[in-house]
């Protein structure tokens, strides 16, 4: 996956410029010729030598427009991305703490076995990556921004506990956790663990898809982790009282596939240590970014030296 962004995408206004340049160019060019037809019958040479001895220059209008748009691409701060292998990755916990992550089907609770996991990928990640965590069930909270301190990461991810409510705000958790990963220089990750259908922003039409498009624009890699057997009994509920693993497994596989990253499906507690230790093992793949300023603004220097050494020479004007 590539593509390209700009950090001062205003600058690409200029590109409008490009036409009044092209128009400039052939509106001289008959001007030059019209004037130099007072002094010499050029027809009547190109019939003698057969050789075009007034030309459109039209390299010269070639080379100006390059180095145009090298200039604005450079103002402009074009950046270049391509996943790839990175070093390091930061990454995201973002960690669905609604009430039903307290059903106990996968041992001792979803929520228990989903902080035990995180535990295992954070002393697990090889590379020296900052993490982050976020907790969400109706509303989305940050517990830490991304740091690089395990034993206060550790002790964060311990202290988590399932909230008596309900409610799943994937779209907020994806934004919230992307906010905490747009300062990094690193590859960046989001790992969502759910067991639950989005239910906030259903007044916003998709709000999922805003939340794709928004971890889109700023590079973010997010895995998936759908979690939860069957049925399962809250903890604090009566034990008769059971509740399904509702989670939409569709929704969960567009947002991985759409931000490159993976789907998994966690049953049980071993599926969900193995669903982190995979993304752990891939941790050095992520979107890289070049900056292209420097390059291009080399390009239109040397383009300049091109032109100005073209116009000394081979289209010299004749006094």
């Amino acid at each position: 996956m590539i593509n390209l962004t700009f950090d001062n995408p205003m600058y690409l206004w200029y590109l409008l410029s490009l036409p009044l340049l092209i128009y400039t160019h052939f509106h001289l060019f008959r001007h030059s010729k019209a004037k130099a037809m007072k002094f010499a019958n050029f027809a009547a040479l190109k019939r003698v030598t057969g050789q075009k001895l007034i030309t459109k220059n039209v390299m010269l209008l070639t080379i100006r427009i390059l180095i145009l748009v090298c200039i604005i691409g450079a103002a402009s701060g074009t950046v270049f991305w391509y996943e790839g292998k990175v070093n390091k990755n930061d990454f995201v916990l973002a960690i669905d703490v609604s009430a039903s992550m307290g059903a106990q089907d996968v041992e001792p609770t979803r929520i228990d076995a989903a902080k035990q996991a995180a535990l295992d990928f954070i002393n697990n990640l090889k590379s020296k990556s900052n993490i982050g965590i976020v907790t969400f069930s109706g509303t989305t909270f940050i517990d830490t921004v991304p740091i690089d301190n395990k034993e206060h990461l550790r002790q964060m991810i311990t202290d988590i506990t399932a909230a008596k409510t309900g409610g799943t705000d994937i779209p907020g958790a994806i934004i919230t956790s992307t906010n905490l990963l747009l300062g990094s220089e690193k590859g960046k990750a989001i790992i969502l663990i759910t067991d639950g259908s989005n239910t906030v922003g259903a007044f916003i039409e998709d709000s999922v898809q805003n939340s794709i498009d928004y971890a889109l624009e700023n590079h973010i890699v997010v895995h998936t982790i759908g979690v939860g057997s069957e049925a399962g009994p809250i903890g604090y509920l009566p034990e008769y009282y059971n509740i399904s693993a509702v989670y939409s497994e569709q929704t969960l596989i567009r947002i991985s596939n759409s931000t490159g990253g993976k789907y998994y499906t966690a049953m049980n507690k071993e599926e969900l240590t193995q669903a982190y230790g995979d993304i752990s093992e891939a941790a050095d793949t992520g979107f890289i970014p070049v900056k292209l300023s420097p390059v291009l603004t080399l390009a239109a220097l040397l383009l300049l030296f091109l032109e100005w050494g073209l116009i000394n020479t081979r289209f010299r004007k004749v006094p």
